[in-house]
Protein backbone atom coordinates (compact mmCIF):
# COMPACT_ATOMS: atom_id res chain seq x y z
CA UNK A 1 0.00 0.00 0.00
CA UNK A 2 1.56 3.57 -0.92
CA UNK A 3 0.90 6.47 1.27
CA UNK A 4 0.40 9.52 -0.76
CA UNK A 5 3.69 11.80 -0.13
CA UNK A 6 1.71 15.11 1.06
CA UNK A 7 -0.04 13.11 3.68
CA UNK A 8 3.25 11.97 4.59
CA UNK A 9 4.60 15.62 5.03
CA UNK A 10 1.25 16.67 6.76
CA UNK A 11 1.87 14.06 9.10
CA UNK A 12 5.79 14.69 9.49
CA UNK A 13 4.38 18.70 10.17
CA UNK A 14 2.08 18.07 12.99
CA UNK A 15 4.44 15.73 14.87
CA UNK A 16 6.77 18.34 14.82
CA UNK A 17 4.54 21.07 15.95
CA UNK A 18 4.31 19.45 19.23
CA UNK A 19 7.50 19.48 21.60
CA UNK A 20 8.48 16.42 23.96
CA UNK A 21 9.64 18.49 25.93
CA UNK A 22 6.37 19.81 27.00
CA UNK A 23 4.48 16.93 27.07
CA UNK A 24 3.36 16.19 30.49
CA UNK A 25 0.64 13.73 32.27
CA UNK A 26 -2.02 14.52 35.03
CA UNK A 27 -0.44 14.41 38.74
CA UNK A 28 -1.12 11.82 41.23
CA UNK A 29 -2.71 14.84 43.51
CA UNK A 30 -4.84 15.96 40.99
CA UNK A 31 -5.74 12.32 40.16
CA UNK A 32 -6.41 11.33 44.27
CA UNK A 33 -8.66 14.38 44.22
CA UNK A 34 -10.60 13.58 41.21
CA UNK A 35 -11.25 10.08 42.71
CA UNK A 36 -12.18 11.34 45.92
CA UNK A 37 -14.83 14.09 44.59
CA UNK A 38 -16.00 11.34 42.26
CA UNK A 39 -16.86 9.01 44.78
CA UNK A 40 -18.34 11.71 47.42
CA UNK A 41 -20.79 13.10 44.78
CA UNK A 42 -21.53 9.07 43.32
CA UNK A 43 -20.47 9.58 39.58
CA UNK A 44 -19.70 6.20 37.41
CA UNK A 45 -15.60 5.55 37.46
CA UNK A 46 -16.34 4.94 33.89
CA UNK A 47 -17.55 8.40 33.17
CA UNK A 48 -14.71 10.22 34.82
CA UNK A 49 -12.20 7.80 33.43
CA UNK A 50 -12.84 9.42 29.58
CA UNK A 51 -12.52 13.08 31.63
CA UNK A 52 -8.94 11.79 32.88
CA UNK A 53 -8.03 10.02 29.61
CA UNK A 54 -8.61 13.96 27.91
CA UNK A 55 -6.62 15.35 30.20
CA UNK A 56 -3.48 13.01 29.60
CA UNK A 57 -3.72 12.81 25.86
CA UNK A 58 -4.15 16.98 25.77
CA UNK A 59 -0.52 16.48 28.10
CA UNK A 60 0.84 14.52 25.66
CA UNK A 61 0.20 17.21 22.86
CA UNK A 62 2.04 19.70 25.29
CA UNK A 63 -1.26 21.47 26.87
CA UNK A 64 -0.74 22.11 30.18
CA UNK A 65 -2.69 19.73 32.26
CA UNK A 66 -3.22 21.05 35.40
CA UNK A 67 -6.24 23.95 34.15
CA UNK A 68 -7.76 21.02 32.37
CA UNK A 69 -7.46 18.86 36.12
CA UNK A 70 -8.59 22.30 37.56
CA UNK A 71 -12.05 22.54 35.71
CA UNK A 72 -12.48 18.22 36.10
CA UNK A 73 -12.31 18.84 39.67
CA UNK A 74 -14.46 22.02 39.85
CA UNK A 75 -17.25 20.66 37.99
CA UNK A 76 -17.21 17.27 40.22
CA UNK A 77 -17.24 19.65 43.42
CA UNK A 78 -20.51 21.36 41.82
CA UNK A 79 -21.91 17.88 41.38
CA UNK A 80 -22.14 18.79 37.70
CA UNK A 81 -22.63 15.41 35.71
CA UNK A 82 -19.53 14.36 33.99
CA UNK A 83 -21.13 14.55 30.18
CA UNK A 84 -21.68 17.79 31.22
CA UNK A 85 -18.00 18.78 31.87
CA UNK A 86 -17.10 17.18 28.61
CA UNK A 87 -17.45 19.93 26.31
CA UNK A 88 -16.30 22.16 28.67
CA UNK A 89 -13.15 20.19 29.03
CA UNK A 90 -13.23 19.99 24.71
CA UNK A 91 -13.89 23.47 24.01
CA UNK A 92 -10.37 24.53 26.71
CA UNK A 93 -8.37 21.87 25.15
CA UNK A 94 -9.30 23.43 21.44
CA UNK A 95 -8.78 27.29 23.16
CA UNK A 96 -4.88 26.17 24.39
CA UNK A 97 -4.05 24.43 20.87
CA UNK A 98 -5.02 27.49 18.99
CA UNK A 99 -2.87 29.41 21.86
CA UNK A 100 -0.02 27.03 20.71
CA UNK A 101 -0.32 27.62 16.92
CA UNK A 102 -0.36 31.35 17.19
CA UNK A 103 2.22 31.32 19.71
CA UNK A 104 4.69 29.43 16.96
CA UNK A 105 3.52 31.48 14.08
CA UNK A 106 4.00 34.96 16.47
CA UNK A 107 7.89 33.30 16.94
CA UNK A 108 8.04 33.43 13.05
CA UNK A 109 7.83 36.87 13.01
CA UNK A 110 10.63 38.14 15.96
CA UNK A 111 8.31 37.30 19.22
CA UNK A 112 10.80 36.15 21.72
CA UNK A 113 9.40 33.14 23.36
CA UNK A 114 9.75 33.98 27.22
CA UNK A 115 7.54 31.91 29.30
CA UNK A 116 6.12 29.85 27.32
CA UNK A 117 3.53 28.47 30.18
CA UNK A 118 2.45 31.61 31.27
CA UNK A 119 2.06 32.73 27.50
CA UNK A 120 -0.33 29.27 26.38
CA UNK A 121 -2.20 29.92 29.57
CA UNK A 122 -2.90 33.24 29.34
CA UNK A 123 -3.53 33.53 25.53
CA UNK A 124 -6.28 30.54 25.62
CA UNK A 125 -8.22 32.64 28.35
CA UNK A 126 -7.50 35.50 25.62
CA UNK A 127 -9.70 33.35 23.13
CA UNK A 128 -12.16 31.50 25.48
CA UNK A 129 -13.09 35.51 26.71
CA UNK A 130 -13.19 36.30 23.27
CA UNK A 131 -9.87 37.57 21.54
CA UNK A 132 -9.33 36.22 17.71
CA UNK A 133 -5.96 34.43 16.20
CA UNK A 134 -6.12 37.50 13.87
CA UNK A 135 -6.44 40.39 16.38
CA UNK A 136 -2.97 38.51 18.27
CA UNK A 137 -1.35 38.36 14.46
CA UNK A 138 -2.45 42.46 14.39
CA UNK A 139 -0.99 42.78 17.96
CA UNK A 140 2.35 41.35 16.88
CA UNK A 141 2.20 43.75 13.79
CA UNK A 142 1.45 46.38 16.08
CA UNK A 143 4.11 46.22 18.39
CA UNK A 144 7.06 45.79 15.83
CA UNK A 145 10.11 48.15 16.42
CA UNK A 146 9.12 49.06 19.72
CA UNK A 147 11.23 50.04 22.37
CA UNK A 148 12.18 46.28 23.52
CA UNK A 149 11.42 42.94 21.50
CA UNK A 150 7.76 41.93 22.46
CA UNK A 151 7.85 37.51 24.36
CA UNK A 152 5.31 35.42 24.53
CA UNK A 153 3.71 36.50 27.54
CA UNK A 154 3.17 40.28 27.02
CA UNK A 155 1.76 39.37 23.47
CA UNK A 156 -0.26 36.57 25.13
CA UNK A 157 -1.15 39.70 27.69
CA UNK A 158 -1.74 41.89 24.88
CA UNK A 159 -4.41 39.70 23.50
CA UNK A 160 -5.65 38.70 27.07
CA UNK A 161 -6.16 42.87 27.67
CA UNK A 162 -7.83 43.36 24.09
CA UNK A 163 -10.63 40.50 25.08
CA UNK A 164 -11.07 42.72 28.13
CA UNK A 165 -11.72 46.11 26.25
CA UNK A 166 -13.88 44.21 24.08
CA UNK A 167 -16.30 42.68 26.63
CA UNK A 168 -16.47 47.15 27.78
CA UNK A 169 -17.45 47.73 24.37
CA UNK A 170 -14.28 49.36 22.85
CA UNK A 171 -14.24 48.66 19.10
CA UNK A 172 -11.57 45.66 18.27
CA UNK A 173 -9.83 47.94 15.75
CA UNK A 174 -9.47 50.87 18.74
CA UNK A 175 -8.75 48.39 21.29
CA UNK A 176 -5.59 46.45 19.58
CA UNK A 177 -4.07 49.98 18.52
CA UNK A 178 -4.04 51.13 22.04
CA UNK A 179 -3.08 47.70 23.65
CA UNK A 180 -0.04 47.49 20.44
CA UNK A 181 1.02 51.11 21.02
CA UNK A 182 1.20 50.05 25.06
CA UNK A 183 3.43 46.99 23.60
CA UNK A 184 5.27 49.27 21.43
CA UNK A 185 6.48 51.16 24.90
CA UNK A 186 7.31 48.64 26.38
CA UNK A 187 4.60 47.74 29.12
CA UNK A 188 4.93 45.11 30.99
CA UNK A 189 2.01 42.08 31.69
CA UNK A 190 0.35 43.43 34.42
CA UNK A 191 0.54 47.20 33.26
CA UNK A 192 -1.47 46.25 29.86
CA UNK A 193 -3.67 44.20 31.90
CA UNK A 194 -3.92 46.61 34.57
CA UNK A 195 -5.00 49.71 31.79
CA UNK A 196 -7.39 47.46 29.73
CA UNK A 197 -9.67 46.79 32.98
CA UNK A 198 -9.76 50.83 33.51
CA UNK A 199 -10.98 51.12 29.93
CA UNK A 200 -13.37 48.62 30.28
CA UNK A 201 -13.84 50.28 33.52
CA UNK A 202 -14.70 53.80 31.93
CA UNK A 203 -16.59 51.75 29.51
CA UNK A 204 -19.68 54.43 29.36
CA UNK A 205 -17.24 57.38 29.30
CA UNK A 206 -15.93 56.03 25.91
CA UNK A 207 -19.26 55.05 24.78
CA UNK A 208 -20.73 58.59 25.42
CA UNK A 209 -17.26 60.40 24.35
CA UNK A 210 -16.13 61.63 27.45
CA UNK A 211 -13.41 60.02 26.72
CA UNK A 212 -11.00 59.14 23.99
CA UNK A 213 -9.55 55.99 23.31
CA UNK A 214 -7.43 57.82 20.59
CA UNK A 215 -6.22 60.50 23.00
CA UNK A 216 -5.30 58.07 25.51
CA UNK A 217 -3.19 55.99 22.95
CA UNK A 218 -1.64 59.45 22.00
CA UNK A 219 -0.74 59.71 26.04
CA UNK A 220 0.36 55.94 25.84
CA UNK A 221 2.82 56.70 23.26
CA UNK A 222 4.28 59.87 24.94
CA UNK A 223 5.15 57.29 27.77
CA UNK A 224 2.29 57.71 30.77
CA UNK A 225 1.74 55.02 32.30
CA UNK A 226 -0.96 53.83 35.50
CA UNK A 227 -3.01 57.03 37.43
CA UNK A 228 -1.49 60.02 35.01
CA UNK A 229 -3.28 58.20 31.76
CA UNK A 230 -6.32 58.95 33.94
CA UNK A 231 -6.13 62.09 34.82
CA UNK A 232 -8.45 64.80 34.18
CA UNK A 233 -7.74 69.16 33.81
CA UNK A 234 -7.55 69.10 37.50
CA UNK A 235 -4.96 66.95 38.32
CA UNK A 236 -7.37 64.09 39.66
CA UNK A 237 -7.44 60.80 38.39
CA UNK A 238 -11.09 60.26 39.13
CA UNK A 239 -10.71 56.35 39.50
CA UNK A 240 -9.24 55.61 42.41
CA UNK A 241 -6.14 53.41 43.63
CA UNK A 242 -7.07 51.84 39.50
CA UNK A 243 -3.64 52.64 37.86
CA UNK A 244 -0.61 51.25 38.30
CA UNK A 245 -0.66 51.40 42.34
CA UNK A 246 -3.73 50.34 42.95
CA UNK A 247 -3.82 47.64 40.30
CA UNK A 248 -0.60 46.08 40.86
CA UNK A 249 -0.57 46.24 45.10
CA UNK A 250 -4.30 44.49 44.19
CA UNK A 251 -3.28 41.78 41.86
CA UNK A 252 0.64 41.77 40.95
CA UNK A 253 1.31 39.88 38.21
CA UNK A 254 -2.66 38.71 36.20
CA UNK A 255 -0.78 37.11 34.68
CA UNK A 256 0.31 34.37 37.21
CA UNK A 257 -2.65 34.94 38.57
CA UNK A 258 -4.90 33.12 36.20
CA UNK A 259 -2.08 30.77 34.93
CA UNK A 260 -4.73 28.02 35.11
CA UNK A 261 -7.22 29.20 33.33
CA UNK A 262 -6.40 27.96 30.10
CA UNK A 263 -9.44 29.23 28.10
CA UNK A 264 -12.06 28.03 30.46
CA UNK A 265 -15.32 27.84 28.43
CA UNK A 266 -17.43 30.45 29.53
CA UNK A 267 -20.70 27.87 29.10
CA UNK A 268 -21.66 24.75 30.73
CA UNK A 269 -22.06 23.77 34.26
CA UNK A 270 -18.35 24.40 34.99
CA UNK A 271 -17.64 27.86 33.68
CA UNK A 272 -16.04 30.33 35.14
CA UNK A 273 -14.38 27.94 37.57
CA UNK A 274 -11.16 26.59 37.45
CA UNK A 275 -9.42 28.30 40.46
CA UNK A 276 -6.50 26.19 41.39
CA UNK A 277 -6.08 24.34 44.54
CA UNK A 278 -2.53 25.17 44.62
CA UNK A 279 -0.97 28.33 42.80
CA UNK A 280 -2.58 27.50 39.21
CA UNK A 281 -5.40 29.17 37.53
CA UNK A 282 -9.29 29.49 36.59
CA UNK A 283 -10.72 32.92 36.09
CA UNK A 284 -9.69 34.03 39.12
CA UNK A 285 -8.53 37.25 37.72
CA UNK A 286 -12.02 37.63 35.38
CA UNK A 287 -12.80 41.51 35.29
CA UNK A 288 -15.73 42.78 35.97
Amino acid sequence: MRIPVKNLILAAVCLSAVDPVWAESISGQDRDEIARLRSARGFAAEEVSLLLEQVNKAGERGIPTEPLANKVKEGLAKGVDPKRIDPVLRQMVTHFESAQEVLREAGTRGVAEGNRRVAVETLAEAFSRGATAEEVRDLVRLSQDGKQKVTQETLAAGAKSLAVMKEGKIASQDGAALIGEGMRQGYKPSELLDLSREVKRRGGEFQSGRANIQALREQVRRGDRGDRLFRNEHGDSGGGDHGDRGGNADHGERVREDRGSGGGDRGGGSDRGGRPERGGGGHGGRDH
